[in-house]
């Protein structure tokens, strides 16, 4: 009898839409609009004593409370109002308690027979996962093996994946008996939702495991060599198949995505497949040429030839001493830039020898120099004219 009146309250309700004014599918910020306007008008404050505006008050109130709630907005423009009645609603629109077992409710459903809505499920695979790797140039010139420390799931040893003490055996649900569904009847028709007692699985759960509480996975370290080939770069992704987390019992693990990171060096710097240095050399090694030796990053040297009149900053190629290619044999060049140096301080003798070339500088001038020569001549002898023109007007 109570159940029936229950329902005849609930029929005679106005519908929550027709309560704010707002047409069926109307937006968020609508619904919102609409209750502000009505909730100042009907407001008690601004109407005491009035109880017709304090019922309407009530009524817009519990009317937004539904459909400014996209869950209970959802379940009621479905189920109408037996759908905000939580004892009959569907169970998998009530928060994260449905979703409890989902690791290992296939397992379960094999183990022992339920036949729950949720069977039709396949177990999931799990999860990939990305981890970041700091290598060295000198790594990703070379190529290497670095070991990797990273934790991930793993499926519980103490109970296989199923999240329930080994040997325990669920409860058929007394509700749905053991089906994962309830029938509903609203009228003259009859729905068919989900059985909130147990979360459409056909059982019940009252023990968990106690090393992972139910959720079938734990927490694992894991140790792995990771093989980094020659000619990384940053950003440059190993892909490592299984080495992710668990899935579900009988589901495939997900994969490892090492993302690597190259350091900076502190002589070497790369530009795509090229490796540029600077290179510090005397002045006489310019004027007149030398060899010089250039340590390479797979602890080589490699001699550089440094041609007659070579000028500070000039840039020379070493051709194939750069980066290798990730995917060949190639490889790119090494460009160094000579820096010549001018000595600070100097011997008697060589203050001598340096004042004997100033002096056969002065009497055999370069082209290049002797146009600068030319042109400052030039302009500091109009600026003399100009000057000169000015104190006579004056």
């Amino acid at each position: 009898m109570a159940a029936t009146v229950e329902r005849i309250a609930m029929a005679s309700k106005r519908d929550y839409y027709e309560v704010l004014g707002v047409a069926r599918n109307a937006s968020e910020e609508e619904i919102k609009r609409a209750y502000r306007e009505l909730a100042k008008r009907y407001h008690p404050d601004r109407n005491p004593g009035d109880e017709e505006a304090a019922q309407k008050f009530k009524e817009i109130t519990e009317a937004y409370e539904v459909l400014c709630d996209p869950e209970k907005r959802a379940r009621y423009d479905r189920y109408g109002f037996a759908g905000l009645d939580e004892s009959l609603a569907p169970a998998g629109t009530y928060g994260a308690s449905s979703e409890a077992f989902d690791p290992f409710f296939d397992l379960l459903s094999d183990f022992f027979g339920f036949g729950g809505r949720r069977a039709q499920r396949g177990p999931r695979p799990g999860r990939d996962l990305e981890v970041v790797l700091d290598v060295d140039l000198r790594e990703a010139f070379t190529g290497t093996t670095r070991t990797l420390e990273f934790e991930r799931l793993e499926l519980c040893g103490e109970c296989g994946g199923a999240g329930i003490p080994r040997g325990y055996r669920p409860e058929t649900c007394p509700r749905c008996r053991g089906h994962g569904e309830i029938y509903l009847r609203q009228g003259l028709l009859t729905v068919r939702t989900q059985c909130r007692s147990c979360q459409g699985r056909g059982f019940r759960i009252t023990q968990v495991c106690p090393r992972c509480q139910g959720r079938g996975k734990v927490q694992a370290r894991r140790t792995i060599e990771v093989r980094i080939p020659p000619g990384v770069e940053t950003g440059h992704r190993l892909h490592l198949a299984g080495e992710g987390e668990a899935g579900d019992p009988g589901a495939p693990r997900g994969d490892l995505y090492c993302v690597l990171r190259v350091k900076e060096h502190p002589f070497f710097r790369r530009q795509g497949r090229d490796l540029f240095c600077q290179v510090p050399i005397s002045f006489t090694q310019a004027a007149l040429g030398a060899d010089v030796d250039i340590p390479t990053l797979d602890d080589k040297t490699v001699t550089l030839h440094i041609p007659r009149g070579t000028q500070s900053h000039e840039v020379l190629r070493l051709p194939g001493y750069g980066m290798p290619h990730v995917r060949s044999q190639e490889r790119g060049d090494l460009l160094v830039q000579v820096i010549v140096e001018v000595p600070k301080k100097l011997t008697r003798r060589q203050e001598e020898l340096l004042r004997e070339l100033a002096e056969l500088e002065q009497k055999d001038v370069s082209p290049q120099r002797r146009s600068f020569l030319e042109m400052l001549k030039s302009w500091l002898g109009g600026e003399s004219q100009s000057g000169q023109s000015a104190s006579a007007n004056s």
